[in-house]
């Protein structure tokens, strides 16, 4: 889903790339006859904990999938294992390339269940330009126009992975800013103190800076930004005095390793990115006890839990399959056998 620094095979969370309609068609064409039917099955061995009680999905054989940034692979995984302490047999097909990938996996069966994000599927699959700011009718907006395309939408969690600007907290001691409209402010009363690390996409689209700078009032001089890509921006935010400002993702382990401060966007100009888990309608048809197995999971998932298991993946370099087994554990939703 989103574009940028890889770390082996997995792209760090909170990088997301924007696929117009006609790529995404030609992109999904290009998928649906290779890639997916790798995969391998999961092994551990797992047992019910607080879900999964009867192992009520004793004798299925489940398929999971997710796109190949730390955090979906997290989530991705998630989903598997609670799937296994149910009784399923499940075939781990996380980590495909992108976000079409993935979509039309779920789409056309090749895959089962995966975490996907609201505002991708409301703007890149379902082809709206304009979010819906309340993160609730944006999701009952997706469920509803999904089911069309075989896709059954489970209720979401809070956890939401989209844009922001940060600021180091050390720069923040002199500036004291909280809110986008802060940084509106402080471009008008001293236009050379703001400036701002981007990548390049988002440096360019109605729905990145420019948008945003209009929908604030900002000014902001071109000069004072600067143009890299999305990994390098953290650490140049962090660590150096060339950016006061960087584009972020909210869920993004390395705010907090980096010591960020993440601005409010007080004028909801951003797209909600809001996780809930995507089901391949006739599976879910057939086992509807998955929404039981996944509701109490999405209820708990939250963008600071997110932020805490990205940073074990994109900071720590754990495994990413680990880390959500020992996440599941600890919070009691599964056993190890």
């Amino acid at each position: 889903m989103r574009n940028g620094v890889r770390t082996g095979l997995v792209v760090r969370a909170g990088q997301r790339v924007r696929v117009g309609l006609v790529g995404a068609v030609a992109l999904a064409l290009a998928l649906s006859g290779c890639g997916l039917k790798s995969g391998s099955p999961m092994v551990d061995d797992v047992k019910p904990g607080s879900v999964g009680a009867g192992e009520p999905l004793d004798g299925a054989s489940l398929t999971v999938t997710s796109k190949n940034f730390s955090e979906n692979i997290i989530l991705g995984q998630m989903i598997g294992l609670i799937f296994k302490a149910a009784g399923a047999e499940v075939l781990d097909r996380t980590n495909l390339p992108g976000s079409i990938s993935a979509r039309e996996a779920i789409r056309q069966g090749d895959a089962d269940a995966m975490y996907e994000y609201t505002g991708t599927a409301w703007i890149t699959y379902l082809g709206h330009s304009k979010p819906i700011v309340s993160p609730l009718k944006q999701w009952e907006a997706v469920r509803d126009a999904d089911r069309t395309n075989g896709v059954t939408w489970l209720p979401q969690s809070t956890l939401n992975n989209t844009y922001a600007l940060a600021i180091s907290k050390k720069n923040n001691a002199k500036y004291h800013l909280k809110t986008l409209s802060d940084v509106a402010a402080l471009s008008k009363k001293d236009p050379s103190a703001v400036t701002i690390c981007v990548e390049n996409e988002f440096a360019s689209r109605n729905d990145g800076l420019p948008g945003m700078a209009k929908a604030y009032g900002m000014s902001i001089p071109g000069g004072n930004i600067k143009k890299m890509d999305a990994g390098i921006v953290y650490t140049q935010v962090s660590k150096s005095n060339s950016c006061l400002l960087g584009e972020v993702f909210t869920t993004d382990g390395r705010i907090k390793a980096m010591d960020l401060d993440v601005l409010t966007d007080n004028k909801h100009f951003f797209p909600n990115y809001n996780a809930a888990p995507a089901i391949h309608t006739p599976t879910f048809e057939k086992y509807p006890v998955i929404a039981a197995l996944l509701d109490p999971l999405s209820a708990r998932l939250t963008t600071e839990v997110a932020q805490q298991l990205n940073a074990k993946v994109d900071v720590d370099g754990d495994d990413p399959h680990e880390v959500a087994k020992d996440w599941l554990v600890a919070e009691g939703f599964i056993k190890e056998g």
